[in-house]
């Protein structure tokens, strides 16, 4: 009988995200199996990439199968430790950099956490500021500069809107400001006097009534804020100013956070500094 659980490993000489961004891609596509997923970052010697081995074969003797192991080390040296493991390791490093060399005749540094390294520092200003931005204007809490934002997302309590500008800014470096549809608004059916100055920038984010329901329940159990009842009244309401005000919107119900960033970014037609 198989195992249920595959271990995954997801090792780096950098913090790991891109092997696990790569990876996890690759494993979206089996979703009939149950991962276990490990991060091994900072692999930037023999004796982690010694150690990384070592608990690729700790995992593979308390299972029936050999974990996977998605790797984007770049030390020659350290990648052919890790391959003497045994296991199947997807070199996401070797895959791509070979036919590249070739492509642009050129010889790549091979230098380590160039990813997630600073590399450009005014690229990585710009994430900084727009980080800044976002936290300080996060759930209306400041309407100042308010015409320095890239992007303005309105909508209920709830809805996304937080987690959303915040990867807007980690991700796109867009400051991103967040405004929530409170009662006084909603009743108004009308978009607050203090955002129609800037209605270009405003993208709303709805949600479906279920959900929503959901999501209020675990933050304020059995409250009137919480209830179905509430939650749809607010929804249409959002919903009556977002078309009444001509504001492009998005159901936020079946989507990331990555994907619901991703199409505000096109819907907006935004660019991200330095791009």
């Amino acid at each position: 009988m198989k195992d249920t659980v595959k271990n995954v490993l997801f090792i780096s000489d950098g913090t790991g995200l891109t092997a696990e961004v790569l990876g996890e891609t690759l494993l979206t596509q089996f979703p009939d199996i149950e991962f276990k997923r490990s991060i091994v970052p900072y692999v930037r010697n023999t004796k982690e990439a010694y150690s990384a081995v070592e608990k690729i074969k700790k995992l593979e003797n308390k299972s029936s199968t050999s974990p996977l192991v998605f790797s984007t080390l770049v030390d020659d040296e350290l990648r052919e430790i890790i391959a003497s493991s045994g296991v199947k390791v997807f070199d996401l490093f070797a895959t791509f950099i070979s036919p590249l060399e070739s492509i642009l005749d050129c010889q790549s540094v091979h230098k380590k956490g160039r990813m997630h390294g600073i590399r450009d520092y005014d690229l990585y200003h710009y994430r900084v500021n727009a980080l800044n931005y976002a936290l300080n204007h996060d759930d209306g809490l400041s309407h100042r500069s308010l015409e320095n934002a890239d992007v303005i997302i309105i909508g209920v309590s709830r809805c996304g809107k937080t987690p959303t500008a915040l990867y807007l800014a980690m991700q796109f470096s867009l400051k991103a400001a967040n405004y929530p549809l409170i009662e006084e608004d909603l009743a108004k059916e009308k978009l607050p006097d203090l955002l129609r100055p800037f209605k270009n920038k405003i993208i709303g984010l709805s949600i479906k009534q279920e959900q929503l329901y959901r999501i209020r329940q675990e933050r304020r159990p059995d409250s009137p804020y919480a209830s179905l009842k509430q939650c749809k009244k607010e929804i249409q309401q959002a919903l009556g100013i977002f078309e009444v005000e001509d504001i492009p919107y998005l159901d936020t119900s079946s989507i990331s956070i990555e994907e619901i960033a991703t199409r505000i970014v096109q819907k907006a037609n935004l660019h991200r500094p330095g791009y």
